[in-house]
């Protein structure tokens, strides 16, 4: 049975309601068992372009025949376009300053095996069986802090550079991925979303509408409850359901 038979997902972009461009991007493809979410850094004429550049080049790998060779094909994808992105920023390094980067998280399955791939802050969500878990790790300066220096999620929040990442595409010359690899069950809900949704709303909010029986319905949800807010950020999800 094809991947496309056994999920059904969809995927929602916004503006918010405070930036003047949308720098993520997101790919929804079933049919190869292949999601993608990325929030680019940088303004929109290199952020935009970094994640646009990630979502179209993951989208143009070829259907391998097991999973661990498209893992690998992602994990080659990624830190290839790490190097481009790092080429482009050295041949018009104009501007010391200058930043083209992306967060990138990625989900690929096949059967009941899964593999999510990430950089940055954009995070893998499950719902299963009435509960959310958190299958991400967020590289950021916020979690380094609470893992490192053992500080409280409140005494971490409040470091004036928090959301600062330690890993993104194109940010550095050495990219580290991360991967878990999991296996998924029946009624299983997964989603994917940058950090613009993911900060604007709680746990209790996300498993809520992940509880609803169809992506299109927890997109909803997740989306008027975060426009309803402040919606600072770009806003971006993806939400497959077996």
């Amino acid at each position: 049975m094809s991947a496309e038979a056994l999920w059904r997902s969809l995927g929602r972009t916004d503006i918010g309601k405070v930036r003047e461009s949308n720098e993520d991007a997101f790919l929804d493809c079933p049919e190869h068992g292949l999601w993608v979410v990325a929030d680019g850094m940088g303004g929109y004429e290199c952020g935009g372009l970094a994640s646009q550049l990630i979502v179209s080049s993951l989208a143009a790998l070829p259907l391998l025949p097991s999973l661990d060779e498209r893992v690998k094909a992602v994990r080659q994808c990624l830190h290839w376009i790490n190097r481009r992105l790092n080429q482009e920023l050295t041949v018009a390094q104009g501007h010391a300053e200058r930043i083209m980067g992306s967060t990138v998280v990625t989900l690929l399955l096949e059967g009941r095996r899964a593999a999510c791939i990430w950089a940055g802050d954009s995070r893998c969500y499950l719902w299963r069986e009435g509960c959310l878990y958190q299958l991400s790790r967020d590289h950021s300066l916020q979690q380094q802090l609470i893992e490192q220096q053992q500080m409280s999620i409140e005494q971490a929040r409040a470091h004036p550079s928090a959301s600062a990442l330690t890993q993104a595409v194109g940010a550095r010359a050495q990219l580290t991925l991360d991967m878990l690899e999991f296996n998924v069950c029946p009624g299983d809900t997964l989603l994917l979303c940058t950090d613009g949704l993911h900060q604007a709303l709680g746990c209790e909010v996300l498993g809520n509408a992940l509880s609803r029986s169809t992506p299109q319905g927890a997109l909803q949800q997740l989306f008027d409850v975060a426009l309803s807010g402040r919606a600072q950020d770009n806003l971006t999800a993806v939400v497959i359901r077996r």
